[in-house]
């Protein structure tokens, strides 16, 4: 889990979307979904929680100009993020569900389910504007808050992480990836993760308070 302890615990510096779709979705109003390619071997499928890896390019479905393309950013490496947990619109979260690595899809998302009749000015989205998008999917891995991880920190099983736990993970997770780090580091992790994740303020990061998903298992 070298890569998750970035996302586990810390904040994701990803796609999040700085809008969100309004409420009052009209039933008829719905993500169409067109496959362009399905590998042979289509597995796993992606679902609420994984941490995913794709590339997509967006258009404004009025005149199919782009708007968008994650080939442009981050020097053109495919973009991480969380599926289902609102770091894209919804649309897209709606879009990329049960898709496996390989697979292509051109999706057609309805402004309830994009920037609605705001908008998004900064990304040249104008207000009530359909949206397309062409994704490719690299990867579909565990997210950085399942289950697994959670139980992995507690050591003790008491369904809720100690400020001690926290540390000694952070200190197998420094020893496992081998990077040099200031002596400091490991105490403002610490600090950054108990401010972010400890919402009561009881010293402990509970499940629900970790798991940001609300799997049942916890």
């Amino acid at each position: 889990m070298g890569r998750g302890l970035t996302l586990l615990l810390l904040p994701l510096a990803l796609l999040a979307a700085p809008a969100r779709a309004e409420g009052g979705t009209a039933a008829a109003e719905e993500v169409q979904i067109e496959v362009l390619h399905l590998p042979e071997a289509c597995s796993p499928k992606s679902k609420k929680g994984d941490l995913l890896n794709a590339h997509y390019d967006g258009f404004l479905a009025s005149d199919g100009s782009k708007f968008y393309c994650s080939r442009t950013q981050n020097e053109g490496h495919p973009k991480w993020f969380v599926l289902g947990v609102g770091q894209v619109i919804k649309g897209l979260d709606i879009a990329m569900m049960n898709m496996c690595p390989g697979e292509k899809r051109k999706v057609t998302i309805p402004p309830s389910l994009a920037y609605g009749q705001q908008g998004y000015a900064q990304g040249k989205i104008p207000p009530n504007a359909t949206l397309i998008f062409e994704i490719e999917l690299y990867a579909v891995n565990k997210g950085p808050r399942s289950v697994e991880a959670f139980n992995q920190i507690d050591k003790d099983g008491d369904k809720k992480l100690s400020e001690l736990e926290i540390s000694q993970y952070l200190k197998e997770e420094f020893a496992r990836d081998g990077k040099k780090r200031h002596p400091s580091a490991h105490d403002e992790i610490l600090a950054d993760i108990f401010k972010k994740n400890d919402h009561d303020g009881d010293g402990f990061i509970s499940a629900k308070e970790y798991n940001v998903y609300q799997h049942d298992e916890l």
